[in-house]
């Protein structure tokens, strides 16, 4: 018995209707970006793993691929015994934040003043492979480098609920918080400035952990009345808080358009060390978890061009994302197939013809396929692939042109 060829753990294969669906999910959202003024931008999935592994990146650094190196410094490294870091140079990227600052700081030059990019791409993560979470998977990113305004703010949250709605997920909402105000909240339950990003951590699980158990592991790092405190915090906030005067303004204009979609959340921590300002996760009813989320970053770009440069973006997170469209948008199967009547090169020619014509005309997608002995069976798996008309091609058939064309669908 053969055994099953898979892909490797955490990856996957699309098939062609999955690869429909998932190329149309991410032309709408990027069209909608690009209508909004977003451009465009391509860097390698390789950099420096120096700059990978430069403490921007968070958590997700110890999840970096590392890229060994080729020929003779491999070989250098090798003979020098100097242990398995000094093996690797390159990594694949984990996110498309940290190479976006790189790319800024290498082509800061040639872009506008204030650059509004739009990323899409696979990033890699060494991952336990599990439901949910992919070694390979895609994110979809706009950015905003050199606005230190609201009006940043206010176009990624903007933009990003206008994709949503365009690929059906109109019930999407995005909760907003700043860290600012987190870390205010924090000091007051008489946390250390230097214990902050470990309290953090702890606010962070209260969706997992609920507020008793929030206040328990606070209590095991800060002990009893700092967890008292929090435990008091955390249920005063339950419900619908009033905006703070530092959200009030980003809240007011995206709210003129898009009522009732930002949420201010106290509590929200997003896991980046780097962000600096707003933050914002992407929230939906189908979904159990995330899917987005970003925030400003004002220190990073500063990292590689010795000055800073405010910064921010927010990512629809994709996999979630197209799980929840559903099939919606890939509507009828729109397929044409022209079944070759005979092996004639008189009939390849006709349907050669004919198919260049359809192209012309507008067809979505022409196939040829020879008629086979169970024509059923062909036009059935065909159906499954998207394809929902066939036509017959015979010898006559150049002659009489489309005109002749005798259109089926298939039933």
């Amino acid at each position: 018995m053969a055994k099953e060829v898979n892909p490797p753990r955490g990856n996957r294969d699309f098939l062609p209707l999955e690869k429909q669906k998932r190329e149309q999910v991410l032309g709408v959202i990027v069209d909608t970006y690009r209508q909004h003024g977003f451009q465009q931008i391509e860097a390698p999935v390789m950099e420096d793993l120096a700059r990978l592994t430069s403490g921007q990146g968070g958590d997700n650094e110890k999840l970096a691929f590392r890229v060994m190196k080729r020929g003779e410094e491999l070989e250098r490294a090798l003979g020098d015994n100097s242990g398995a870091d000094n093996l690797a140079d390159l990594g694949l990227r984990y996110d498309l934040t940290v190479p976006l600052t790189r790319f800024y700081a290498t082509n800061r030059a040639k872009l506008p003043n204030v650059f509004k990019a739009i990323q899409t791409g696979p990033v890699f993560r060494a991952e336990r492979p599990q439901k949910g979470r992919y070694r390979q998977f895609v994110q979809c990113d706009i950015d905003i480098i050199g606005d230190s305004s609201e009006l940043a703010e206010v176009e990624l949250l903007n933009a990003s609920l206008d994709a949503l709605a365009a690929i059906g997920l109109s019930d999407a909402t995005i909760r907003v918080n700043h860290r600012a105000i987190l870390s205010a909240n924090i000091a007051a339950l008489g946390v250390a400035e230097s214990e902050a990003s470990s309290a953090m951590i702890t606010i962070d699980k209260l969706d997992k952990l609920g507020v008793d158990g929030v206040s328990s592991e606070m209590e095991g790092k800060f002990g009893a009345s700092v967890a008292a405190a929090a435990g008091e915090w955390l249920r005063s906030i339950e419900g619908v808080l009033d905006v703070p005067a530092e959200l009030a303004s980003v809240f007011a204009v995206v709210g003129a358009r898009h009522p009732g979609k930002l949420r201010f959340d106290p509590t929200l921590v997003r896991g980046m060390g780097y962000y600096t300002g707003q933050i914002f996760e992407i929230e939906h009813p189908g979904s159990g978890s995330s899917i987005g989320g970003g925030g400003r970053y004002d220190g990073m770009v500063g990292r590689w061009l010795g000055q800073d440069v405010p910064a921010v973006g927010i990512s629809i997170g994709f996999e979630r994302a197209v799980d929840l469209v559903g099939d919606n948008l890939l509507g009828a199967a729109e397929g044409l197939v022209l079944v070759l009547e005979d092996d004639s090169a008189e009939v390849l020619a006709s349907a050669l013809v004919l198919q260049g014509q359809l192209i012309e005309a507008g067809e979505p997608q022409v196939r040829l396929e020879r008629r086979p002995k169970k024509l059923n069976l062909l036009l059935e798996n065909l159906a499954e692939q998207g394809f929902g008309r066939f036509a017959f091609v015979g010898a006559e058939s150049a002659a009489a042109g489309l005109a002749g064309l005798q259109v089926k669908e298939i039933s």
